[in-house]
């Protein structure tokens, strides 16, 4: 290998490093709490080596943002999704999948919780990045169905956003219900009670 090419992979080794790190530290902490120089220490490297690779710490958020939407792979879950006409079993995949992706990857539960507890100014873009894929799927399923007849004449962008956050604030819930009330329910208990109920709403 050249040096030139050991230097390229050297670099994107220490930005893969970095956003690792941020990734870590914005969960935890939250983004202002979150400081370029202990990013830069803790990757064994100083503040202006760090801004190397990134101009600042909102571009640095930015591509945190990125790499964990690259985990929530929606593909196969939009193409289960265009074979099913019935609405309960659609919104069913949908929900299964949120709380699979969530609660098994932690780094973006921790996030959107954090964000949410804080009324953070940066939590619509965190939004728009976690669960604008499912808002999609389900609102293309939603056109769908109301186009050939199988639902109410509803408004597909309204009940997709409505039905998306639900889940995830039941996502979020299942941590912070422990001990409330006997708020401690798993998955399927949450999805059972609640999707029959939206779908009745939705058929026709």
């Amino acid at each position: 290998m050249t040096e030139k090419k050991q230097k390229r992979l050297a670099s994107a080794e220490r930005r893969k490093q970095i956003i690792e790190k941020a990734t870590e530290s914005f969960s935890k902490l939250g983004y202002e709490k979150t400081t370029v120089a202990s990013l830069a220490k803790s990757c064994g490297i100083s503040e202006p080596a760090l801004y190397r690779y990134f101009s600042s710490k909102e571009e640095l958020f930015s591509e945190v943002l990125k790499a964990l939407k690259e985990k929530i792979d929606t593909s196969s879950l939009s193409k289960e999704i265009e074979k099913l006409n019935d609405i309960e079993e659609i919104l069913f995949a949908i929900s299964k999948h949120i709380f699979q992706i969530y609660l098994s990857n932690p780094e973006l539960f921790r996030l959107l919780l954090f964000c949410s507890l804080k009324k953070h100014t940066l939590t619509k873009n965190i939004v728009n990045t976690l669960r604008l894929p499912y808002i999609t799927i389900l609102r293309r399923a939603l056109e769908r169905l109301k186009k050939n007849d199988l639902i109410r004449p509803i408004n597909p962008i309204i009940t997709a956003n409505c039905f998306t956050g639900m889940i995830t604030e039941c996502v979020l819930g299942i941590n912070l219900w422990k001990g409330m009330q006997g708020g401690d329910f798993k998955p399927e208990e949450i999805m059972k009670n609640n999707v029959p109920i939206f779908a009745r709403g939705l058929r026709k």
